[in-house]
Parts: structure tokens; C-alpha cells; sequence
């Protein structure tokens, strides 16, 4: 059986020129998630310093304002930061927190990132970068990441794991990701797939 479930949210790489603009968006989120009973999170939100070199501050507003909405629909959300460890850290130690915390996804690999998002009680999810021969600290991040706040996933089409690097990606590949992490916490590979399914379950309330 396929489960498929929702998520809504502005990612910062569609941010639009204003504030009001983002706030219409947010109200039309709201009204989706209220009318749909698959949404099980608000995401992708977050920081873009890579692909959006202005409209910081917009982001910022969007962020925030995502954060505030996901606590008034009782969600949690999916953190997306990408070359914007610092500003996300301390959004993640700031006064507008997550009620249902969430998920740090795709993420990067930055100790100091990672632990902020253990610190707040988040999920770390990891991506095929983990298996890249360039990814120098990821077996120490991946040993920093407790194993009821780990998280595997695709980031499709885009981070083919090893040995399919620059193929485009799909859940088929999941095993390869799987597998590292079985090798760097030494555990089986089953363990890491029962783990995983169920944090997932776990941080999106399904049963």
C-alpha cells in the first residue's frame, strides 16, 4: 500500500515581492490545509541564501509567519536552509518556535546546524549526500544524530546517492542511503529502515 500525504508551505525560492503578498498566501495555505485532512505538515519553509541572493528579509517574514501558522494548525513544519546555517540556527533559538517542531530537511551537513536542530527537538533528515566520497563530516554528523531523530529521504529528482550520483533520483535509492548509515552506526540495515519509518510516522502523527 502507497501512503501519500500533504504538505503546504512558501518555500523561500518562491518568494514574492512583499509582504502582503506573503500574508494573502499564508491565509490561502490555511484555507487548503483546513479543507484537505492529508496535510500532515507546513513545508518547505525556510532560508535560501544559494539560489535567492535578496529578499532576506522576506524570507525571514515568511519563515516566521509559516512558523506561527503551523502552531495555530497544531503541525509541524519542514525547515529548508541552504547556505544560511547562522540565520536559521538562530531563528531555531529564537522566540517564534515550533509547537509540533519538525523536520530539518535535506539537511546540511554542519555540525553546528545539526546540533541546533537536536537541541530544538527536531528530526534530521538525511539525503544521498551522506554517501558522496566528497562528504568529508558525514560520518560524524551521522553519529551526532541520535537515532530517535534521524530521518532519511530522496530530496527527488535532485542528490542521487552513490553509485548513482548525477542520475536523477527516486525513492529506489533510498537503500543506498540506508545502507550508510547501517555502516556508521553499525546496526542492520532493517534497523535503520524500522527507525526511520518510524520517526516519520512519529513526526507526522500517522498511525
Amino acid at each position: 500500500m502507497i501512503l501519500c500525504m500533504q504538505q503546504f508551505g512558501i518555500h523561500p525560492n518562491e518568494i514574492t515581492e512583499n509582504e502582503k503578498e506573503i500574508d494573502k498566501q499564508i491565509l490561502e495555505i490555511e484555507k487548503l490545509v483546513k479543507e484537505n485532512k492529508k496535510v500532515v505538515a507546513i513545508g518547505e519553509i525556510g532560508l535560501d541564501n544559494h539560489w535567492v541572493k535578496d529578499k532576506k528579509e522576506l524570507q525571514r517574514y515568511a519563515f516566521l509567519e509559516q512558523i506561527k501558522l503551523a502552531n495555530k494548525l497544531e503541525l509541524p513544519i519542514a525547515i529548508h536552509s541552504r547556505d544560511a546555517i547562522m540565520e536559521t540556527i538562530e531563528i531555531l533559538k529564537g522566540d517564534i518556535l515550533p509547537k509540533k517542531k519538525g523536520i530539518l530537511h535535506c539537511c546540511q551537513l554542519n555540525k553546528d546546524l545539526v546540533k541546533a536542530g537536536m537541541e530544538a527537538e527536531f528530526y534530521i533528515s538525511f539525503a544521498g549526500a551522506i554517501t558522496f566520497k566528497n562528504s568529508k563530516n558525514a560520518e560524524e554528523i551521522l553519529q551526532i544524530v541520535t537515532e530517535d531523530k534521524m530521518l532519511i529521504e530522496t530530496d527527488c529528482p535532485y542528490l542521487s546517492p552513490e553509485p548513482n550520483r548525477g542520475k536523477r533520483n527516486d525513492s529506489r535509492n533510498l537503500i543506498y542511503t540506508a545502507k550508510k548509515i547501517a555502516e556508521v552506526k553499525q546496526i542492520p540495515l532493517e534497523e535503520v529502515a524500522k527507525i526511520t519509518y518510524g520517526n516519520g510516522n512519529k513526526i507526522y502523527g500517522l498511525k
